[in-house]
């Protein structure tokens, strides 16, 4: 899956993997039900809620998209430990060469075995990648139902609020 990435963002999302679905289409967060799209309009990235289909559009507003791992499963709870922890390293090296201000990793889980940090809580921590804040988001997935959209627009407002302006508001 190709990440929407350019140098110099204000914040990168990090999802843990694509789905089968996602994977088919070609976009991030492509399947219906996935609240990423809606959360990033609510918290105040986007102007509008914006299509996975239209990804590329989040690039003029300083904000991209990638994967901690690039093998498409049915769940995340595929992937192994190994898997992710490579999936880490590969992307700490994409943040030092594209130098977000912020990566946000969406996944308690599977940032705690990215990043070797098993006691990891959602917001932000205290480790930087390169210069780059980071935050731990829950995964937007619609699986994922104990963080209501309420919940997860507040989660991504603070990213949004610690990012500055730029996006939509300029």
């Amino acid at each position: 899956m190709r990440a929407v990435i350019a140098p110099d963002l204000l914040v990168l999302f990090c999802g843990i993997n694509p789905g089968l679905y996602t994977a088919a289409i070609g976009h991030h967060f492509g399947r219906p039900g996935n609240r990423f799209w809606t959360a990033l309009h609510r918290s105040g990235f986007t102007p509008r809620v914006i299509s996975p289909y239209d990804e590329r559009e989040l690039l003029d507003l300083g904000v991209g998209i990638t994967n901690i791992v690039n093998k498409a499963t049915r769940v995340a709870e595929e992937l192994t430990a190994d898997d992710l922890r490579a999936g880490g390293a590969a992307l700490e090296r994409t943040v030092r060469r594209y130098r977000p201000k912020i990566l946000a990793v969406l996944g308690l889980g599977a940032y705690r075995l990215a990043f070797t940090r098993p006691k990891a809580a959602i917001g932000e921590q205290e480790e930087r990648v390169g210069a780059a804040r980071m935050f731990v988001l829950p995964n937007p997935s619609g699986r994922t139902a104990s963080y209501q959209m309420d919940a997860l627009e507040r989660l991504f407002r603070q990213v949004r609020e610690a990012a500055g302006p730029r996006g939509c508001e300029t």
